[in-house]
């Protein structure tokens, strides 16, 4: 929380439009750079599902980015050249606004690669999940982030502004999940999927972490600790039944693995403000040169959420 605070300082507001938001309001916050092509579909994709208002943070893009979420009526928009890697890979910039703008509101922390999915999203809006979980007094609503992607190179199919990136990347791990707990956090650590399979084979151990706390009812006491991966207090990171049962779940979609991706790459690798010198991209570099297909026999191509809850990736647990 100190740290938040301090780093509120490399902030500068572009667009604060925060006085619209209602009291009733699901906040979706985001950090970003150059991510300008994905930008309408996501908007599009969360204005659907039922949140009201964006909260973003633009960490020095130069493709357009920043100028067309200024033209948003429903963003209000940050501005930094700070270090994404100084700020904690952007949660001290996140926590602090989550804590000024997010207290009391249902808040949804994600990429603009990543989709939120959730029991019964096709028929029920957004709110009608965080009114269940307000019932039975759930602060928190986790997801398992689940890397999507194209058979064939990524590069054989473009993505163009405004498209659904499913449309292109359709497929997924069906398993190859590994699950522990984190003793000190009391998260769960879930590892597999393509990118342990293709980018860290040799060492899956290494592998990007796939668990996520995305949606929490923000108190001014909650901070993310690492990413959306774990929070304070720990009770936030018990999202999951110790003696056999289900509690509900859902997945992020990840859209990562699309031609976008190659010059993502490049930018990253360049910059190394990313986790451990930019390793995980340095990693994408060398098995897409080499070989870009992700997809193989035992990729499983997605149709929605209950297909998921079939395969035990998401739950509905007693939500009916």
């Amino acid at each position: 929380m100190f740290r938040a605070f301090r780093k509120r300082r490399e902030l500068s507001c572009l667009a604060d439009r925060t006085r619209a938001i209602r009291t009733e309001d699901i906040l979706v916050f985001v950090t970003l750079r150059n991510e300008r092509i994905r930008l309408p579909y996501f908007l599009r994709y969360y204005r659907e599902m039922g949140c009201h208002h964006f909260i973003i943070v633009d960490n020095g893009s130069d493709d357009g980015s920043r100028e067309y979420l200024e033209t948003q009526p429903d963003v209000s928009l940050w501005h930094t050249k700070a270090s994404y890697k100084g700020a904690r890979f952007g949660m001290d910039w996140v926590n602090h606004l989550l804590r000024r703008y997010g207290t009391g509101h249902w808040c949804l922390t994600v990429d603009p690669d990543e989709f939120f999915v959730y029991p019964f999203c096709d028929t029920r809006t957004l709110d009608a999940l965080t009114d269940w979980l307000d019932t039975y007094d759930i602060p928190h609503f986790p997801a398992m982030l689940l890397d999507m992607y194209p058979k064939g190179r990524l590069e054989e199919q473009p993505y163009e502004e405004g498209q659904n990136p499913f449309e292109i990347a359709c497929w997924f791990d069906s398993g190859n999940y590994t699950i522990t707990k984190n003793r000190l956090y009391q998260n769960l650590w879930i590892q597999g999927g393509p990118r342990a399979r293709k980018f860290f084979a040799s060492a899956p151990a290494e592998a990007p972490s796939l668990n996520k706390i995305p949606l929490i009812r923000w108190q001014k006491n909650y901070v993310y600790i690492s990413s959306t991966h774990m929070a304070l207090p720990r009770g936030l990171n018990t999202v999951y039944d110790e003696w056999g049962g289900e509690k509900p779940s859902g997945c992020l979609l990840h859209a990562k693995f699309l031609s976008v991706l190659n010059a993502k790459v490049t930018e990253e690798i360049t910059r190394k403000q990313h986790y451990s010198a930019s390793r995980e991209y340095k990693a994408y570099a060398e098995v897409l040169a080499e070989d870009g297909e992700l997809w193989c026999r035992w990729s499983e191509r997605y149709i929605n959420w209950r297909q998921l809850e079939i395969l035990g990736l998401m739950s509905k647990g007693n939500w009916a």
